[in-house]
């Protein structure tokens, strides 16, 4: 037996509980993983409140990243072995001490990266990765902006962005994350709690608009997001920290400048293998290369995964945060 995190209703970080499961054998392509970090991401939070639907029923185990070394491989699986060191983002079930997953759905950690930083940026920098080099081909030349900058995806992006080089526009919620921002490939940072964002990004922009616009806030930035865009810009919208944008309304692309708009999610670009791989292995070669530094500012047990839920949507932490087994 090991333990894990889980929920038994939705509800608050109050209905997350550290229990005793069983690990099963792990099945033909299957393997047994046991974890030595876990990521903790925004989406965690939104399978225990219900906002996802679980994808299993109850109970659940939450969690959507991690890392660590197989301790047992099912049929068929040749490409892995036990003692080789994993990471992998989805599917849930990543609050635990070990368990069970697809071979298919994991990639092997090349040297030189610790199961720590791997754990803490599968979910956040496969994400940077296809806003960046897939949702919309960031170059030279790009302006972009991009929404709760001093966030783990969003240190991600800024790095990777500034070596695109694109001019790269942030928005964030304190002076602390103005200056976290600036020091990860940010040109111009608006603190949005004394800041109107959209007409700074006017200012900024010299009335031009930004090529696209990433928002992993929701609610509170809509429709001002749209309202920094460029005549067929792009809105990207993949989180809502803030609440869901209800009841919208297609004929306002039109009436801002006939823009683009899309919901992406991380797992629709890396559903096959091949395409896991190819994402991943962008995302390690500018990890290698010292392009895109992976930063842990938190760090708790994965016990206290309910303190580390608490401190994430009261927005007290910045950049990456680990859970350690």
């Amino acid at each position: 037996m090991v333990y894990a995190i889980r929920i038994h209703e939705t509800g608050g970080p109050e209905v997350m509980k550290w229990e005793e499961v069983e690990v099963a054998a792990p099945g033909a392509g299957e393997i047994r993983i046991r974890h030595t970090a876990v990521g903790l991401n925004y989406i965690d939070t939104y399978f225990r409140s219900g906002l996802y639907p679980s994808p299993s029923g109850m109970p659940l185990i939450l969690g959507n990243e991690g890392a660590g070394e197989v301790v047992a491989a099912g049929e068929g699986v040749t490409n892995l072995s036990v003692g080789d060191r994993v990471a992998y983002a989805g599917p849930i079930g990543s609050y635990a001490e070990e368990r069970v997953i697809a071979a298919d759905r994991v990639v092997k950690i090349p040297d030189g990266i610790d199961d720590k930083t791997a754990a803490a940026m599968m979910l956040k920098g496969m994400t940077a990765q296809y806003l960046l080099r897939q949702t919309f081909q960031v170059g030279p030349g790009t302006t972009l902006l991009f929404h709760a900058a001093a966030g783990g995806v969003g240190l991600i992006a800024g790095q990777w962005a500034a070596h695109l080089g694109a001019t790269v526009i942030g928005t964030v919620g304190s002076d602390e994350k103005a200056e976290l921002a600036k020091a990860n490939g940010y040109a111009h940072v608006i603190n949005y709690r004394t800041e109107n964002f959209v007409e700074r990004v006017a200012e900024i922009t010299k009335g031009r608009g930004c090529d696209v616009v990433y928002d992993s806030v929701g609610k509170d930035t809509y429709p001002g997001s749209l309202d920094c865009l460029k005549p067929l810009g792009l809105w990207a919208t993949f989180g809502q920290s803030s609440g869901p944008i209800t009841d919208f309304n297609l004929g306002i692309l039109s009436q801002k400048g006939s823009l683009f708009t899309t919901r992406p999610t991380l797992f629709s670009y890396i559903a096959t293998p091949e395409a896991l791989a190819s994402t991943a292995g962008d995302l390690f070669d500018v990890v290698a290369k010292g392009i895109v530094k992976i930063q842990i500012h938190q760090e708790y047990k994965l016990q206290d995964a309910a303190q580390a839920h608490t401190d994430l949507q009261a927005r007290k932490t910045s950049g990456t945060t680990v859970l350690l087994p």
